[in-house]
């Protein structure tokens, strides 16, 4: 899965990475965005206004928010299936802006797991495959939300985790944020694990297991017994 990942570029670096992108003004440098919180996302409305979107997903027929929690990640192979994310596959894609995301390695002797820090190797902002919705609750207010894809993992990752998120290349991209709907097998050849040798990875400190930890440090390599 993917719990947590960051959004630390400089605001020109940003830009630079997607041009076409409106982008609102940024707030500070984000070392560990969790689920629930606000994370900037490019809808598939035509507009390319990005903005700002609560992570966990909600679907429009939920009657409460709190299934937004379970909702963080989609798998890739089920999307067409599953009632949560059929209907926003076909309809309300979107990009999920980050530069780096975190990862959980269990140890051999699985009393615990060791956070791992996995960005590109060239350091530049990216973009993982959304879903969004709109949320209408019951008192009249509207809340827009999104979910991570993931997939297999390339052989980086697959050292860490079973499964990891789905970066999508720019050249996928406008495919993805297509306005129009969109059959399943149309869209599943580009939810496909990225490149292996263009990512690195490598263990950190355990303080970015509390969402309320949001420093530089995070990011750090450390020893990976510590």
């Amino acid at each position: 899965m993917c719990g947590r990942f960051t959004l630390i570029a400089e605001p020109a670096a940003l830009q630079a990475a997607f041009p076409q992108v409106i982008f609102p003004a940024q707030s500070a440098p984000r070392y560990n965005i969790a689920p629930s919180q606000p994370v900037l996302a490019l809808p598939n409305d035509g507009k390319l206004q990005a903005g700002f979107f609560v992570w966990g997903l909600i679907p429009g027929w939920a009657k409460e928010a709190a299934i937004g929690q379970k909702l963080i990640n989609a798998r890739a192979e089920t999307l067409g299936e599953k009632p949560s994310f059929r209907g926003a596959y076909k309809y309300r894609r979107c990009l999920i802006f980050a530069d780096g995301f975190y990862e959980w390695k269990t140890e051999p002797d699985f009393k615990r797991k060791i956070p791992h820090f996995i960005r590109l190797k060239n350091g530049q902002p990216f973009a993982f495959a959304g879903l969004w919705e709109e949320w209408h609750s019951p008192d009249g207010g509207v809340t827009p939300t999104c979910t991570i894809i993931t997939t297999a993992p390339n052989t980086l990752m697959a050292s860490i985790h079973n499964r990891m998120p789905v970066i999508l290349p720019p050249a996928a991209q406008p495919a993805w944020l297509n306005s129009t709907p969109q059959r399943p097998e149309a869209l599943q050849s580009l939810l496909t694990s990225f490149p292996a040798d263009e990512m690195l990875a490598f263990p950190v400190s355990s303080l970015v297991n509390n969402p309320a930890n949001d420093q530089s440090s995070l990011i750090q390599p450390v020893k990976s017994r510590l």
